[in-house]
């Protein structure tokens, strides 16, 4: 109950704060190019069920059905607006209508589309347990996922060798050892990262930094 509560507090707060944000992405992204302001893609939350995500549209309408899941910075569908809302994670603010609903948490692994979550091993659908979140450990060791996969010819594939195996095994560490304390932290360290890309919690030292061999990148 005290992380519900949180949570709702949190969303409420991080809403009202940020409102005229979100009436100039809103502005900006219906005036750029066709289509919703909000992407609605699905992902699976707690327990497996599906609930649609939302994020401010960063790419060209039906984006989806033209190209692969996992996006490059230099993926042609992405729009003027979006480059600049993903640079500085403002696509990522509407998830905050997901918090308030109940689909989502302020903390907590980063939401999986279903493709990947079908691929799951026991260990891995403890991930399920929990609410997943806007923000975790994960997020934080790969701040910047289009920079990482920029370059990779099958972008797809560039993320399921050698991103998604570490994303894995720190989100079962946020499940594993996860508290409100710990909340708090990564709170603070996503809040650092957005303005000081090249920092890294000294908790993740261990893990590297998230890269694409560039035999796989050329």
């Amino acid at each position: 109950m005290g992380k519900r509560l949180l949570d709702i507090i949190g969303s409420l707060v991080g809403i009202l704060i940020t409102l005229p944000v979100w009436v100039v992405a809103a502005v900006w992204i219906k005036w750029d190019s066709p289509g919703p302001v909000f992407y609605r893609g699905w992902r699976v939350g707690r327990g497996g069920k599906l609930f649609r995500i939302f994020k401010f549209r960063t790419m060209v309408a039906d984006a989806e059905r033209t190209g692969v899941s996992s996006t490059s910075d230099q993926d042609s569908r992405i729009t003027r607006p979006g480059r600049w809302l993903r640079k500085y994670k403002i696509d990522e603010l509407p998830q905050l209508l997901n918090v308030l609903r109940g689909e989502m948490s302020l903390v907590g692994p980063r939401p999986e589309v279903p493709r990947y979550v079908q691929l799951y091993n026991e260990e891995e659908k403890a991930i399920l347990t929990v609410r997943p979140g806007i923000t975790d450990w994960a997020s934080l060791w790969n701040a910047d996922e289009g920079a990482v996969l920029a370059g990779a010819e099958d972008p797809d594939r560039a993320y399921e060798l050698w991103i998604r195996p570490t994303k894995l095994r720190l989100q079962l560490e946020y499940v594993r050892r996860h508290n409100w304390w710990i909340d708090l932290k990564i709170i603070v360290y996503t809040l650092i990262k957005i303005f000081w890309k090249d920092w890294m919690p000294r908790e993740l030292a261990g893990y590297g930094r998230p890269e694409v061999p560039k035999r796989l990148a050329a």
